[in-house]
């Protein structure tokens, strides 16, 4: 069970410098993705007439959200893991990947990157508005959860199989290319409802410059629970206990 490698984490991990490079990584991460993708749907707003919510508008958000992503990803990875979601190092965390006191700096610098993206991309648009993600008129909070759990499981399931699990292998570009096409993906699916967020620094970045915190709990609950659910399936039912031995070559 992996709850049983959940870990606290030392005293001084919080401040060693490893985890202060990590921290920072994220944070840099996290500011070239929410620049990108929130900057992509206001520029969208502002060459259609705020038409982003048309089927145009949402595969320009889909395309920008998943190059954004595997890029944010891949230059991540080297040194904090690339996680670019407390949704995902919440699931790293309860899959025993990452210790709580890492954990929670990674979830600060996330935080603190997606406001700082907002404010950057109100500056330079002249005071344009970085719009909350909010539900669709004939979506319910409730309907929104459920789609919030089913994505972010689909996208940490994803982080897991390519690039958590100690089998895997040196899949090298594969797993920030499968991370950003499953987010991608997902935007077609949910993003008419609800927004497709899969990442509560995501909403929360527009949440805090706009101050609008209509139904943000979904955002955070949502993910939350999927993250959690896709590392506990993945981790008991694919990796256990056992350690995987590859075949030796003179098997072959």
């Amino acid at each position: 069970m992996p709850i049983n490698r959940i870990a606290i984490g030392t005293s001084g991990e919080a401040s060693h410098p490893d985890a202060i490079k990590a921290a920072l990584a994220e944070f840099f991460s996290m500011l070239i993705f929410v620049f990108a993708g929130e900057g992509s749907g206001m520029a969208f707003n502002k060459l259609t007439n705020n038409g982003s919510s048309t089927p145009a508008g949402l595969v320009a958000a889909s395309l920008a959200h998943a190059f954004a992503l595997f890029v944010a990803v891949s230059v991540g990875a080297n040194i904090s893991g690339g996680h670019v979601n407390p949704a995902v190092t919440f699931g790293a965390f309860i899959g025993g990947k990452i210790t709580l006191l890492r954990g929670i700096l990674y979830w600060i610098a996330q935080l603190l990157g997606s406001v700082v993206a907002c404010l950057l991309l109100k500056f330079a648009t002249g005071g344009l508005e970085t719009s909350a993600f909010s539900l669709s008129s004939d979506v319910s909070a409730w309907n929104a959860l459920v789609f919030e759990i089913v994505m972010t499981f689909g996208l940490v399931y994803t982080v897991y199989a390519t690039a958590l699990d100690p089998k895997k292998g040196d899949l090298g570009i594969i797993a920030p290319i499968a991370i950003g096409f499953i987010v991608g993906a997902n935007i077609l699916a949910g993003g008419a409802f609800d927004g497709a967020s899969m990442n509560p620094a995501v909403s929360f970045g527009p949440a805090v410059v706009s101050w609008t915190w209509t139904n943000h709990w979904v955002y955070w609950l949502g993910p939350l629970v999927g993250a959690a659910i896709a590392a506990i399936v993945y981790d008991n039912i694919f990796v256990g206990d056992a350690s995987h031995e590859p075949l030796s070559t003179s098997d072959f």
